[in-house]
């Protein structure tokens, strides 16, 4: 589990929310609290007591050189423990975060430099549960969002909080 301070780089998919929403019916606990809907560009991003104002200034310098991108959510996908469903569409907005902070691999580097884009569904779960958060979100896809901000959240005592939104294309 991630602890306060902890931060992250995400693209808000607000389309995607009733995805969420169904697998919160299943099981509250199969959702991260505290987050909307989102693919993560780069997490964990800098610790929450690094941000200052030049990293603040680079990561809205980064998001104003990247289009806003429409994102089509097709297919959902699982494995133990995990469902989601990829978003390849935002693959070169998480490329261009990784390959501008290069000395923060993501996810720690648990899954490689280049994890693919996904928008997280539900974390946990025995293969029951998440057999029932696929056939509660398959029907809900297609989903069609417009990915236009990077916004940078930060985990803290009282929860995920955003501390800035940066437009896509300035």
């Amino acid at each position: 589990m991630p602890q306060p301070g902890t931060t992250a780089l995400v693209i808000l998919l607000p389309a995607a929310e009733p995805l969420l929403a169904a697998a919160r019916r299943i099981d509250p606990a199969l959702v991260r609290p505290g987050l909307p809907a989102h693919v993560t560009a780069l997490y964990p991003f800098l610790p929450d007591a690094e941000l200052t104002g030049p990293v603040l200034d680079a990561v809205r310098t980064l998001a104003a050189t990247l289009a806003p991108v429409d994102v089509p959510l097709t297919e959902l996908v699982t494995a133990p423990g995990f469902a989601a469903v990829p978003a390849p569409a935002l693959q070169p907005v998480a490329d261009a975060v990784c390959a501008r902070w290069p000395e923060v691999p993501p996810y720690g580097g648990r899954f490689g430099p280049r994890p693919d884009a996904h928008l997280t569904v539900a974390m946990g779960g025995d293969d029951e549960v998440l057999e029932r958060v696929a056939a509660e979100v398959r029907p809900l896809l297609p989903v069609h969002d417009r990915a236009g901000e990077l916004q940078l959240v930060a985990l803290t005592e009282r929860g995920w909080e955003a501390r800035l939104s940066a437009p896509l294309g300035g």
